[in-house]
């Protein structure tokens, strides 16, 4: 069953070696994601998976130890997920790369307070139809008695003329329901997520929202919005389910 979640943006950004001299400016939304991750912490999960977007090479599971890398953002950094035990052998897909997104939360996990339950990645595709996210959600809760997720994704990449996807009058109001939606929980708001304008809006989190509304069901979960902004034009957001 889920009992807690963390929402974090996945800009490489968001790692200070990467944004450089850049690195001020998101101070807010990478504090507000490492109170997030200390959340589920200590809801004392017996499993915590990682999800993220993923393109296809890193779509699927990935398992404790997997690494991933910012040397294709210019930084000679790498990061486990999850801890990994001095001289102890890999875990079977281990050496399959992370994506850059569950990269982004292992390096939260890395930097905070966390406990010992084990550690799993899930790269989802970010066109996955809700049909199927939801599915993926509820089998990921059935999986332990006390289940955590720690979900990975950005809203529209189409707030400003200077955002990667360029203007879209839409994006703020999709960006508004979604951080509406994550900020209270709310089940029924992220299953409703227009799949077809959020891919236009390159919006990389609906996927892996809607697979965590999958697996909120029952779970009765109160949420909390940390943090909403769109700095670069993208829209990033921090919050809780608890």
């Amino acid at each position: 069953m889920l009992v807690a979640a963390a929402i974090c943006p996945c800009p490489p950004l968001l790692v200070p070696e990467v944004a450089a001299g850049a690195a001020p400016e998101l101070e807010a939304l990478r504090a507000a994601s490492f109170d997030a991750v200390g959340v589920l912490a200590a809801a004392r999960p017996d499993r915590l998976i990682v999800i993220g977007p993923a393109e296809q090479a890193g779509r699927g599971p990935h398992p404790q130890g997997a690494v991933g890398s910012f040397r294709g953002f210019g930084v000679e950094l790498e990061v486990p997920l999850g801890a990994v035990s001095p001289g102890s052998p890999g875990s079977p897909g281990a050496e399959r790369e992370l994506p850059p997104s569950l990269t982004v939360g292992a390096w939260l996990l890395s930097r905070t307070e966390w406990a010992d339950a084990p550690v799993e990645g899930l790269g989802v595709g970010e066109p996955l139809a809700r049909d199927r996210c939801l599915p993926v959600g509820r089998e990921i809760a059935a999986s332990a008695e006390r289940v955590a997720l720690l979900v990975m994704g950005d809203g529209s990449a189409c707030r400003s003329v200077k955002a990667p996807g360029y203007f879209d009058e839409r994006a703020e109001g999709f960006d508004t329901a979604a951080a509406r939606a994550l900020g209270a929980a709310d089940i029924a708001a992220l299953r409703a997520l227009d799949e077809e304008l959020a891919f236009d809006l390159r919006a990389s989190g609906r996927a892996c929202w809607q697979v965590l509304a999958g697996a909120a069901e029952g779970a009765g979960l109160q949420g909390r919005l940390l943090r909403e902004e769109a700095p670069y034009g993208v829209g990033y957001f921090a919050a809780t389910w608890s």
